[in-house]
């Protein structure tokens, strides 16, 4: 077979893990369940190419233990802040991620979020779930509108443009802030960022996680916004300060919430007083989760990984990287 390649994960969506063992040494790694640092080093030893996900961390300390023949690290994800990209770089190897397939997906899901928290259906659902739904209040339940509100993107990538062109149907005025991609498609009006976060009713993030969008998010944007604002992130966990995002819920300093993401991943017990909060609504990174949108980028990521192997460049490396093995 000639190349010996990592998954580290035993099973994938779609039929991309069996197109690269029929084309590859395949080792696989746990069929769900994150495997430890050790144990995917342990794995790694002699690989070519490494198959991961977004939450694996990919750090000097796996790469070495690959050997030095590793060309090439695929991420099944857009994501890529679990990933040393100087380690990688230093070592000549290539990363690569999956853009362009899950962006619509993506914006489906951050659209079903800002319906659930402004409207407060969370709270509505549990009360039925409950059996606490015994009489009919005109007072009850009550959310605040979607349509006609002025909704603000902070990232305007394709995630964020396709949040744009789906507030269309509501009627919805959109801001944009993104200091690296400048709106082209007249859908979003530009804004700084002080502008944006007192204007929107509504705010959406869709910014990777680095160190200038880590707590992007925290007490004093938040009380930067409208009390009756809605913030949704579907980007990652880190660009939102939870401590402070509960504490603006609970002392009303904004309206609601919607997240999709978390500061750690998974979360379990330790997240219980943020779910439980009313004004928020939670969900467990389920922003590409649809079965042909999860495929794709399973399929890319191979892809991606045998054309390295295969010495062409890769389709979708990360922004400003190589494409190619050093």
């Amino acid at each position: 077979m000639g190349h010996r390649v990592l998954s580290t994960r035993g099973r994938l969506p779609g039929t991309g893990l069996e197109r690269l063992a029929s084309r590859a040494e395949l080792v696989r790694g746990p069929d769900s369940a994150k495997p430890a640092a050790a144990d995917l080093e342990a794995l790694a030893a002699g690989a070519s190419g490494i198959l991961c996900l977004g939450n694996d961390r990919v750090d000097a300390a796996l790469l070495d233990a690959a050997g030095p023949q590793l060309r090439v690290v695929s991420l099944a994800s857009m994501g890529f802040d679990a990933v040393d990209q100087a380690a990688a770089a230093e070592r000549g190897i290539v990363v690569t991620h999956t853009p362009g397939v899950l962006a619509e997906t993506t914006a489906d899901l951050a659209w079903s979020l800002i319906l659930f928290a402004r409207r407060r259906l969370g709270a509505a659902r549990d009360q039925l779930h409950a059996g606490e739904w015994t009489a009919f209040h005109m007072d009850g339940n009550l959310g605040l509108d979607v349509h006609g509100a002025t909704l603000g993107l902070i990232g305007y990538g394709q995630i964020g443009r396709a949040v744009a062109r789906r507030a269309a149907g509501f009627g919805v005025r959109v801001l944009c802030h993104d200091p690296y991609s400048a709106p082209e498609d007249g859908l979003a009006q530009p804004v700084d960022f002080a502008t944006l976060l007192s204007e929107a009713d509504i705010i959406s993030l869709h910014v990777p996680l680095t160190d200038a969008t880590r707590h992007l998010i925290g007490e004093a944007e938040l009380r930067a916004m409208k009390q009756t604002a809605t913030l949704v992130n579907t980007s990652r966990g880190g660009v939102v300060d939870e401590k402070a995002l509960l504490a603006a819920l609970r002392d009303g300093t904004i309206h609601s919430a919607g997240l999709d993401v978390f500061e750690r991943e998974p979360r379990g017990a330790d997240v219980a007083d943020l779910v439980a909060e009313s004004r928020l609504v939670a969900l467990p990174h389920v922003g590409s989760a649809t079965e042909a949108t999860r495929a794709a980028m399973v399929d890319l990521a191979v892809d991606n990984l045998l054309a390295v192997l295969a010495g062409e460049p890769a389709h979708t490396p990360l922004p400003g990287t190589p494409a190619v093995p050093r």
